[in-house]
């Protein structure tokens, strides 16, 4: 930085660290997606994930070392939880997808290597709701990255008030996961709907419509083999969400190990895509890309230093299960 003072140039050098997350592990997939393990420290690594399109290069993000909020389908939510990511480790992983990937024609005549970036790598965004707002500004500031906030979203779980907050101070393309159809299921399969249950997230959905980039909110829907998958299931959420303008990903489930669930059959989310066509609602299916790297939708894990000993706590379960199944549910 020629341009300062070497005095400034030197208090610099003895205060401050310009410098991207260390890459521990990069792999390619057979289809081109290519995922980045990162360290950020005291036993922690996090995943980056970058999917390659004809038009577009997507940026898959991460928020947090590990995740609190659980999910039962989630490879994240099994590791546990260590703690946010500052400013830095969030921008950092943009930066070095650039710096790595170099130019990248999106078809526009523009030089970038991503394109899109979402919100939806390890972790809650909104549970680390002021880093992540940092980050995003400097991913849509024109003397940053200068995306659009059509081009930047953020996966949710559901924190109500926290989208609000999002709204007022960095309204970017909104996907919300939702997964079931009904309060009782999604109780089990995303353990936050019992503080914030449907009726009130999708309260919060209309609300934050008035001020986002795109006049529909994305819901995401990870269909489970036998569990959420039904066509009757498929009419129950066009109900659901006949009050919210909305498009629904739904997105066939990627398995790791342990998970305990298995994908739907191809002709299953087809029948349930049908409903929703015929209903009315804009329906897609997630091309699962990266499975074989474990970086397809779910999959990211890392490397947790877990605080809240959660999987301790389910190994403890699973032994207590194997002696004796009526302990299976025992905290």
């Amino acid at each position: 930085m020629t341009d300062i003072s070497r005095a400034l140039r030197e208090r610099l050098a003895a205060e401050a660290v310009i410098a991207g997350p260390p890459v521990v592990r990069d792999t390619i997939a057979a289809d081109g997606t290519r995922k980045w393990l990162m360290d950020v420290g005291t036993g922690n690594a996090i995943e980056t994930v970058f999917i390659p399109e004809t038009h577009r290069g997507t940026l898959c993000i991460s928020s947090q070392a590990g995740c609190a909020l659980e999910c039962s389908f989630c490879a994240t939510g099994r590791q546990g939880f260590n703690r946010n990511l500052g400013v830095a480790e969030i921008i950092g992983q943009l930066w070095w997808a650039n710096k790595c990937l170099g130019a990248y024609d999106g078809g526009r005549g523009e030089s970038r290597a991503v394109s899109n970036v979402v919100m939806m790598g390890m972790g809650e965004p909104l549970a680390n709701f002021d880093n992540v707002v940092t980050a995003m500004q400097l991913m849509l500031d024109d003397d940053a990255y200068g995306l659009s906030r059509r081009r930047v979203t953020l996966s949710t779980s559901g924190m109500v008030p926290a989208m609000d907050r999002l709204r007022d101070a960095c309204p970017v393309a909104l996907a919300v996961s939702l997964h079931a159809p009904n309060d009782a299921l999604r109780n089990e399969l995303v353990p936050i709907n019992r503080k914030y249950p449907i009726r009130e997230l999708l309260a919060a959905c209309t609300r934050y419509i008035e001020k986002a980039p795109r006049d529909f909110v994305t819901f995401e829907y990870v269909l489970l083999a036998g569990v959420n998958d039904s066509e009757a299931q498929a009419r129950e959420l066009v109900d659901t969400v006949a009050a919210v303008p909305c498009k629904v990903n739904l997105i066939p489930f990627n398995p790791f190990p342990g998970s305990g669930y298995a994908r739907s059959a191809p002709d299953a989310v087809a029948r349930f895509r049908e409903v929703l066509l015929r209903a009315g609602l804009v329906a897609t299916t997630r091309k699962t890309r990266g499975d074989d790297i474990a970086a397809a939708c779910g999959q990211l894990a890392g490397q947790v230093a877990d605080k809240t000993r959660r999987a301790q706590r389910r190994a403890t379960r699973a032994v207590a299960s194997a002696v004796d199944p009526a302990l299976e549910l025992a905290p």
